[in-house]
């Protein structure tokens, strides 16, 4: 029985190295590019498999040079590639990012590509194995009504469910009432709640989004740490001290070291530790 499963996007990543983000209208020269695997969905998967944990990985990609990329990048990590389903109609998704150099902070342009045609009818052999896992984890790059019929599915059988709310857009209350943890970033918090958030307004954010019915919050707030609340228990946690090259990924490397954590029933302290030092 595999522990933790994933649902989420691959795409192949191709990031661009400059002295800084150009603004509109304006051409940079770079230093460099990258072409490599991405998308939330695999990342989280990655780092879970990297961690040790036992990981299945749910999604769909074409038949084209980046989809083998995908099958490739699986392998390597010793996750399953029988849990995704290859479409020759569609095309695998790609992300463009633009990188400073100086900060590592970036700008991305996400094409999804065959997950964007996803359908609940696709995924019967894959709902299964969410009905056995013991951890469910799930962003916002594939269509919401598979993302939702999936939270369900894991909440009605007993599964702990993450939802990383990446990138940040219009759910329904149905989907707060099927989410354990909650996990957005500072710019993500703020669309839910409409509350900027610097380190103080993370308290008030989480205790917004609880009231809607979310049973944990854990609000990633970058270099200055994150915040934790589950409305009786609040844990501030400082970032993890490194010299930020590229930040790209670091929220992916958080949610399955949280994903990791929680599988092996560790306390909520020691999973957001560790979560916090696999995203450093």
């Amino acid at each position: 029985m595999s522990e933790i499963t994933v649902l989420g996007i691959f795409v192949a990543d191709i990031s661009f190295s400059g002295p800084k983000i150009p603004s509109i209208g304006e051409t940079i020269l770079g230093k460099k590019y990258n072409v490599g695997p991405g998308g939330k969905g695999c990342n989280q998967a990655i780092a879970i498999a990297r961690l040790g944990g036992n990981t299945n990985f749910i999604s769909k990609i074409g038949k084209d040079a980046y989809g083998e990329l995908a099958l490739k990048t699986l392998e390597k990590n010793k996750i399953s590639t029988e849990n995704i389903i290859q479409d020759g109609n569609q095309q695998t998704g790609v992300a463009g990012i633009l990188v400073d150099q100086n900060t590592g902070k970036n700008a991305i342009n996400v094409i999804v590509g065959a997950p964007s045609s996803l359908r609940i009818s696709e995924i019967e052999k894959q709902i299964n194995l969410i009905k056995r896992s013991k951890i469910f984890l799930t962003q916002l790059e594939v269509p919401k009504d598979v993302t939702l019929h999936c939270l369900k599915t894991a909440k009605e059988n007993g599964c702990i469910t993450i939802l990383n709310p990446a990138p940040a857009s219009e759910i329904s209350k149905e989907f707060y009432n099927n989410i354990d943890f909650f996990t957005p970033n500072e710019t993500e918090a703020e669309f839910y709640t409409g509350i900027k958030i610097t380190s103080e307004e993370a308290k008030q954010a989480a205790d917004k989004l609880l009231n809607l019915g979310i049973k944990k919050i854990i609000i990633t707030l970058g270099e200055k740490g994150l915040f934790y609340s589950d409305g009786k228990e609040e844990i501030y946690l400082k970032a993890s001290a490194v010299k930020a090259i590229d930040t790209t990924g670091a929220g992916d490397a958080f949610n399955g070291g949280l994903a990791f954590g929680l599988s092996k029933e560790k306390p909520i302290k020691e999973c957001l530790e560790l979560a916090n030092k696999v995203a450093g």
